[in-house]
């Protein structure tokens, strides 16, 4: 089933008891335990996203977040955020290494946190100068726009982008 546009949007999202996303389609069906999944989660954010039930099958494809009622798009976003675990660099307080490994410290939206990078080429550029950084944990973090970062974070990112 895709759901394409806003006719075509007819189910509901609740939770049950353990807070879980349960789908109710069209026809009434309900699905427990539905995974939403983003096709695109860096590049794409906003459009592109599943939600399959327990055993990995698509029941429902949305074309775009942004055509949902607010009440359903903010469920669909919080079960995303947990899904997706991409905290965004803020800022670069340090590197010590001037090979890798190199430690970086690092203020994020969740916080301050310290990681390895393994190589240079775990710092990737993407479209509209952002910069995402793989730690030697695999961990990803984000920067979504490299020229919002202060004068300090530029210069020490310089290095890798």
């Amino acid at each position: 089933m895709h759901a394409t546009d806003k006719v075509n949007l007819h189910f509901q999202l609740d939770r049950d008891a353990w807070g879980r996303p349960v789908l109710t389609d069209a026809q009434g069906r309900q699905f427990a335990g539905v995974e939403v999944m983003r096709a695109f989660p860096i590049t794409d954010p906003r459009r592109a996203v599943s939600l399959c039930d327990a055993d990995g099958n698509e029941i429902l494809w949305i074309d775009s977040l942004d055509d949902l009622p607010a009440p359903l798009r903010h469920m669909l976003e919080e079960e995303l955020d947990r899904r997706h675990f991409l905290p965004r660099i803020r800022r670069i307080v340090r590197i010590d290494g001037i090979s890798e490994p190199a430690s970086w410290e690092v203020e994020t939206d969740r916080g301050f946190t310290t990681f390895q990078l393994r190589s240079d080429e775990d710092v990737r550029r993407l479209t509209g100068n952002r910069v995402l950084v793989v730690d030697s944990h695999a961990i990803r973090y984000l920067i979504p726009d490299v020229a919002a970062l202060d004068s300090v974070s530029r210069r020490l990112l310089a290095r890798y982008v």
